[in-house]
């Protein structure tokens, strides 16, 4: 073979029990990796639609992997493709999940809609914002052992579906009554997604490969970028029927309804059931991975065992304090950016487009972070120093709010939200890819980060509630939230 030898490469495959009792084949086929897969071709089928993967095919592909030989070449190509299939579908479902959930913020700013839901102060705008948190708390958990039961691809389109199907019903709903409804329905859609895709590209990809895929697909910034500039074209739209903000509403949520259908059809549930894998590649995608950390997608502890470990690990706690101190600050700034830009004197549309910048510069700061917490293998001082920025940001924020309109104050509250949204954002791909990796076997790897995020936004619940104080330029919300994410440093 071409390429340098692969170090987690075994010299001498081992034939198993199963092997010696049935055919008898020498070192090199089981080197090539496709023996045991050949001999369950063609047996794999599932019932219907809520019953699990084939154990037996998983079961194959992972007795392979412990005996196939590759080289460093063959695993990058194997990884390229795994980048281009699984990477692509994961980015794109995120950005379409961050439009349907922070587009309401954009909206806001606009009177139309705050008139149609009766939206007429901010203790209403702030329950709205915190009522979505309820179904996503109790969900998260179970929704991850679904997950794990029926597979990436089907639990995934479950999920896209149920919260694109919210998110278009805001077109024609009317009254604060009906727009709290809708936002529980959203968040029992988006349930186990988050968590779900963490505990998912943990099964492609090796712990020191994590931080930064997690950065290029699991961060709202480069989704919020691109939802400012598209409300900031949208909410001009009118016709007969529709206004600038169904329009914002509607064009958003028709792409998440196909978003799933693609979900549905081409993203691999695991390794395993790759079909654009070769079989070889399949038991190359696992090798790699059982040499790194070995995730198992069937068997080993239940959902309630897995949910027993995580409770008694002092790791989940201490990761569930740091997520949650950081997201009572992702929880706000996603809804109130448009707001917080508005109240620096810009208009509503205006508003809309300056919440790309923040955005963008927080996306390089995002990817600059996970990249170099890879590659140093880091996590913790560059956890430190994400929530250093973001605590800086919060008390430039309280400090100069109320302090008039002139181009100098104006200029450093705006500053101040590129270090918010870079400090905030970055946190995400750094402590979920540390959960990740910490969290053994895989079973209580996925109950873990379901845990750690269902706790933590149960904390998310009350967070738009620290921005009470609208009439002095809401000062006290960013000295909370500056107090909130101070722990991150300590712990």
């Amino acid at each position: 073979m071409a390429g340098s030898r692969s170090p987690s490469v075994r010299s001498k495959p081992q034939e198993d029990k199963a092997i010696e009792e049935g055919p008898v084949v020498n070192d090199s086929s089981l080197a090539e990796g496709t023996f045991h897969q050949a001999q369950v071709s063609g047996q794999t089928e599932r019932k219907h639609f809520f019953s699990p993967p084939d154990a037996a095919l998983a079961d194959a592909v992972n007795r392979d992997a412990d005996n196939v030989e590759f080289t460093d070449d063959e695993e990058k190509a194997v990884r390229h493709k795994i980048d281009v299939r699984v990477l692509t579908l994961v980015v794109c479902s995120y950005i379409f999940n961050q439009f349907d959930r922070t587009n309401i913020g954009n909206a806001h700013v606009l009177k139309p809609f705050n008139q149609n839901f009766g939206i007429t102060n901010n203790n209403k705008w702030t329950l709205a914002l915190s009522i979505f948190y309820v179904g996503y708390c109790i969900l998260e958990m179970p929704a991850n052992v679904l997950q794990r039961r029926i597979g990436a691809n089907r639990f995934f389109f479950l999920s896209l579906t149920w919260w694109g199907i919210a998110s278009l019903s805001f077109v024609y709903a009317k009254g604060y009554a009906g727009l709290l409804v809708l936002r529980v329905l959203l968040g029992i859609g988006e349930a186990g997604y988050y968590a779900g895709m963490i505990y998912y590209l943990s099964f492609w990809y090796k712990r020191s490969e994590l931080a930064m895929r997690i950065s290029l697909c699991m961060t709202g910034t480069l989704p919020g970028a691109i939802g400012g500039l598209l409300a900031f074209g949208l909410v001009r739209a009118h016709t007969s029927l529709l206004t600038g903000w169904q329009f914002l509403f509607l064009i958003e949520a028709i792409p998440t309804l196909l978003m799933a259908l693609a979900i549905l059809l081409f993203l691999p549930s695991f390794p395993f059931s790759a079909t654009f894998l070769t079989p070889r590649e399949r038991a190359i995608a696992q090798a790699r991975l059982n040499r790194d950390h070995r995730p198992q997608s069937h068997g080993g502890m239940n959902g309630w065992a897995g949910f027993k470990a995580v409770v008694n690990d002092v790791n989940a706690w201490a990761l569930m304090i740091i997520y949650a101190s950081f997201n009572v600050g992702v929880a706000t700034i996603s809804y109130f950016l448009p707001t917080l830009i508005n109240e620096l004197g810009f208009t509503p549309l205006a508003s809309q487009g300056l919440t790309v910048a923040p955005y963008a510069a927080g996306w390089f700061m995002v990817l600059f972070q996970a990249w170099h917490s890879d590659r140093t293998r880091d996590r913790g001082y560059h956890i430190m120093l994400s929530t250093a920025l973001s605590c800086v940001g919060y008390v430039v924020l309280a400090a100069l709010a109320g302090r008039g309109t002139s181009s100098r104050m104006i200029g450093g509250r705006y500053f101040a939200l590129f270090l918010v949204v870079g400090g905030n954002y970055s946190l995400f791909p750094l402590v979920m890819s540390w959960a990740a990796n910490v969290f053994s076997p895989t079973s209580k790897r996925g109950v873990g980060t379901a845990f750690i995020v269902s706790i933590s936004n149960c904390v998310s619940i009350a967070s738009p509630q620290i921005y009470f104080d609208s009439e002095h330029d809401f000062r006290d919300g960013h000295a909370i939230a500056a107090a909130y994410v101070e722990p991150s440093v300590s712990l």
